[in-house]
């Protein structure tokens, strides 16, 4: 059986390095590389930091075969293998020591001038001004009104975007064999004339979060993102995030263990 994998690249000099050396690999192994989904390839990989690797669930539109990751950046936290750990990534890959990892995505649903738009993200989506002021939103829990939130925005992430913008907000850190929504905050407003949570809220799978702009009390652009792509607009009715039907699959290996990379990454 003939194996033909995509790679998937940033342009930093680290990166382009491991890329050939990767490249030069893959052939003495007897491995083809694809352009394009169209080739049906069985594994994209992506060298590079958890940006890279963003771009590319996003460039291939969150495909149904998995990713692997080389962190040629900081942080990491999707990446799997170390550039000098090329060899080792093939041997196992080609001996199928490795498991996949399921992780589950957030959908958001815009509802404006008559018309929805749909975006997908891995990490979170975000709901705030486009300018440098606050915002009111009415917040609303399995259609039921929870609070009128007044702050920065929100962001809404899934158990994958735990360690990412959420954790820099004061979120929880969720293990990613859990599937749920996380709301967390962002400066929310909490005087005598505006209260909100201060603290983010853990949503079951089956539930959505609703959320409608104060048109009359709230100034300028929404701006809605989802992971680093962003869309501004002027007149939104109502936007409904919850978890997505997509799934990203990871390629992990036998030494692979959530919360000693959490260890690892952030203490």
């Amino acid at each position: 059986m003939t194996h033909k994998f995509i790679i998937h690249s940033n342009n930093t000099p680290s990166s382009k390095a491991t890329e050939e050396t990767l490249r030069e690999k893959l052939r003495l192994a007897g491995i083809e590389l694809a352009k394009s989904l169209d080739e049906n390839p069985e594994l994209i990989i992506c060298i590079g930091g958890d940006g890279a690797f963003l771009e590319a669930v996003h460039n291939y539109d969150f495909p149904s075969i998995p990713f692997i990751g080389i962190n040629t950046g900081h942080l990491g936290f999707f990446q799997e293998i170390a550039p000098d750990e090329l060899d080792k990534f093939i041997e196992n890959y080609l001996s199928n020591k490795y498991s996949i990892q399921r992780m589950t995505a957030v959908r958001a649903l815009v509802e404006h001038d008559h018309t929805i738009d749909e975006f997908t993200a891995l990490n979170e989506i975000i709901v705030r001004s486009s300018g440098n002021h606050s915002i009111h939103l009415d917040i609303s829990i399995g259609g039921g009104l929870i609070e009128r939130f007044s702050g920065d925005g929100v962001l809404i992430s899934s158990p994958a975007g735990s360690t990412a913008y959420n954790y820099s907000l004061g979120g929880s850190i969720v293990d990613p064999r859990l599937e749920l929504l996380q709301v967390t905050p962002i400066a929310p407003m909490n005087t005598t004339a505006y209260r909100s949570f201060t603290s983010s809220i853990l949503l079951p799978p089956n539930l959505s979060l609703g959320i409608n702009p104060d048109v009359v009390n709230s100034k300028g652009r929404l701006l809605v993102t989802h992971d680093s792509y962003g869309k501004e607009y002027d007149n939104v009715d109502n936007i409904e995030v919850m978890l997505s039907e997509q799934k990203v699959d990871l390629l992990r290996f036998d030494n692979y263990d959530f919360w000693t990379k959490v260890k690892s990454k952030f203490l």
